[in-house]
């Protein structure tokens, strides 16, 4: 992670300064198996609770193909090996003040291997459940996190078109 604090000139000709983290590219990954889903639980520190989300996350360093960062982070988390993944599209996190890509997955033909957490994961739960249930966290406000209801935002508009995959490249 690097932060930076730019001198800036806004288009109304006052000057400013604006801070910008930048972080290395994510992924973030829809493990679906029939009408289950699979996600995480982590203590975050920056709300100081745990948080229930799609998996998610980056290894801090530049990844060529986003698929092997989006399939390291499913078995680091999970434990869980995709037969298919699906391109869905990429995503800021939060352009207001980080500059961080995050590109999202579709998973299918879900398999257990051995998980592989890092460091920071070593508090994670794994939770598998049928998705009305998801979808219902979403709408109670049991679920907020952000990357992860975009992420199924994007899973629900692609599967109503049924549309094909986009590329990593294409972005």
């Amino acid at each position: 992670m690097r932060l930076r604090e730019d001198e800036i000139l806004r288009s109304n000709d006052r000057k400013g300064i604006y801070g910008v983290v930048e972080k290395d590219e994510a992924a973030i990954i829809l493990p679906i198996e029939g009408e289950r889903i699979w996600l995480v639980e982590q203590f975050r520190y920056t709300i100081q609770e745990r948080a229930l989300e799609l998996p998610q996350g980056g290894w801090e360093m530049d990844v060529e193909n986003p698929e092997d960062l989006a399939r390291g982070e499913l078995k680091e988390e999970t434990g869980l090996h995709a037969a298919n993944m699906v391109y869905l599209g990429c995503l800021w996190i939060a352009y207001g003040f980080t500059r961080q890509k995050q590109h999202v997955y579709l998973a299918t033909g879900l398999t257990q291997v051995e998980k592989d957490p890092d460091e920071e994961e070593h508090d994670i739960v794994v939770r598998n459940m049928r998705i009305d249930e998801f979808e219902q966290m979403m709408l109670d406000g049991n679920l907020r996190d952000g990357c992860t209801v975009a992420a199924w935002g994007l899973y629900l508009m692609w599967k109503a078109r049924g549309a094909a995959p986009a590329t990593a490249g294409s972005l």
